[in-house]
């Protein structure tokens, strides 16, 4: 046996992957001249090519070739070893023809890792650069596959969006098979489904979709496929990419998918009937169909007393409301309905505006576009010095605005209100709606007063009310009315009076919930002590 290790050079790629038709062109029985096609095709100096001989009465000469980068030293290691043992083996001596080396390393490495096989240019270059081992023969016009990909990543860690006092601490990782492994380790169901997509002309991205088939229905499930599979681009980087590209509404600032970086939280979608979609390369899975008071839900509601979920969640709601409405609610109230405003109050607005050279609006918008700024630079500066920049930033333009006369003390108030109560919301999709209403809500009331406030509220309502996340109504429950589905929404209720699974989304319409008396029950049968 010999033995030797050539890296191929960059150089300019071809297009040998289809001949004129555009059919895809069969790979050929020689060696040399496959080894040549794949380094024109792909032409990258990761490309690692390993040649090995077999000295049997006639030598057969055989190839390994891979992406350096994307298998992982061990994976290469334990490979290497097995290839030893078969090279070595009793069997191989028995080798006569090229055909007899492709069966027993089929034979060999299928016990050992996923193995697959193909005769075609195209799906040799594809499986390639999708992280695999491929094994080329001399003399034999077809390829061996063997799963490799293993590139190093993020190991599984604390979600950095979705942070929890009490719950699970897994988050989601940028690899798509840790991550259906997540979900199948909280969800040990043989209905649950997952399929293997591929999206992105150039990227090749890997989407999985993930039901229950049992609880699913299939037509949203088809519909899905169908969308993701319709999506024409050359690349796919972040679910956020799938997102907006199957979207019902391709324009409405609300998010109709939900994206979490949580297991237990893409988990309990499942359970109800809804699909995730994940993708490779990015820690948020996508779940649909989504309807608005999800975005107002956490995993941790359902790990503490109903009671303080429900008064949480009030609070959110309320909190949403705050972040859209507060500023055009004390821009009207200043400008045009004064009247409204209690007597002392309104005497010490006065006051405080008397100093200040702007109206009203221009105050309120320069400190929203401040504060916006000084969270856009938290955000993106290093994380040690994020946090302290936004707060301390804030305080200090804040207080330096008030003294150099620049805007009023109540228009920090407002704006302060305003901005913590967007934190409140759970979702970062739906908080980012809120600002976009704001800004508009702001627009509106400075020119029409009360009447602009209340046609901007109706248009809002009409907005949510026409708005469908595969096909299911966005306001549902509220709109269309489904009294079962009104016990997970502004009010939390007892995980044993929640015994349906939400209507329009779910196949099955079986209890989910048993043993409402199960306490009630076993006092029944235990010994009373004293």
């Amino acid at each position: 046996m010999m033995f030797f290790r050539k890296k191929q050079s960059a150089s300019a790629p071809g297009s040998a992957a289809a001949d004129d038709s555009g059919t895809e062109k069969p790979i050929s029985d020689d060696l040399d001249e496959n080894i040549n096609t794949v380094k024109n095709e792909i032409g990258s100096t990761d490309l690692i090519i390993n040649y090995s001989q077999i000295n049997t009465p006639k030598p057969i000469r055989f190839a390994c070739v891979y992406i350096s980068n994307m298998i992982s030293n061990q994976i290469l290691s334990d490979y290497s070893t097995e290839l030893g043992k078969i090279l070595i083996s009793e069997q191989c001596h028995k080798v006569k023809a090229p055909t007899g080396l492709f069966s027993l390393l089929s034979n060999q490495f299928a016990g050992f890792r996923r193995v697959s096989q193909g005769s075609g240019l195209g799906k040799l270059i594809e499986v390639l650069l999708s992280g695999e081992l491929i094994f080329l023969i001399d003399g034999h016009d077809e390829f061996l596959s063997i799963d490799a990909y293993s590139p190093d990543g993020r190991a599984v860690a604390e979600p950095s969006t979705q942070s929890v006092v009490r719950g699970p601490k897994e988050g989601f990782t940028e690899s798509l098979g840790i991550n259906i492994a997540l979900i199948r380790k909280r969800l040990r169901d043989k209905a649950l489904k997952a399929e293997s997509l591929i999206v992105g002309t150039r990227t090749k991205t890997k989407v999985a979709l993930m039901y229950i088939s049992d609880i699913a229905k299939p037509e949203i499930v088809d519909e899905l496929r169908r969308r993701i599979g319709a999506i024409k681009i050359d690349g796919v980087l972040e679910s956020g990419y799938i997102e907006e590209m199957i979207k019902d509404n391709r324009y409405s600032i609300f998010p109709t998918f939900l994206n979490t970086e949580k297991p237990d939280t893409a988990t309990a979608c499942l359970l109800e009937g809804k699909v995730a979609i994940l993708v490779d390369g990015t820690p948020f899975v996508l779940t649909a169909p989504t309807l608005f008071a999800e975005f107002f839900q956490a995993s941790e509601d359902y790990y503490h007393q109903f009671h303080i979920a429900t008064l949480v969640r009030l609070f959110r709601y309320t909190a949403f409301v705050f972040s859209m409405f507060i500023p055009a609610i004390y821009i009207t109230l200043a400008n045009f309905h004064q009247e409204m405003v209690p007597t002392p109050l309104l005497i010490n607005i006065v006051a405080q505006h008397e100093g200040t050279p702007f109206p009203t609006t221009v105050e309120v918008l320069l400190m929203q576009a401040i504060f916006e700024i000084l969270r856009e630079g938290g955000i993106r500066t290093p994380r040690v010095v994020g946090s302290a920049i936004a707060i301390v930033g804030a305080l200090v333009l804040g207080q330096a605005a008030v003294d150099a006369g620049i805007i009023s003390d109540i228009i920090v108030i407002i704006v302060a209100i305003t901005t913590i109560s967007n934190f409140a919301i759970p979702n970062y999709a739906m908080g980012n709606a809120a600002r976009l209403v704001r800004f508009t809500m702001i627009f509106i009331v400075s020119a029409l007063g009360f009447m602009g406030l209340l046609m901007g509220a109706i248009a809002l309502l009409v907005e949510l009310c026409r708005l469908k996340s595969v096909g299911v109504p966005y306001m549902a429950p509220f709109a269309p009315k489904a009294k079962t589905a009104l016990k997970d929404t502004f009010i939390r209720f007892p995980l044993w009076k929640n015994m349906t699974r939400p209507e329009g989304i779910s196949a099955d319409t079986s209890p989910r919930v048993g043993g409402e008396d199960i306490v009630t029950d076993t006092q029944k049968e235990q010994p009373e002590f004293r």
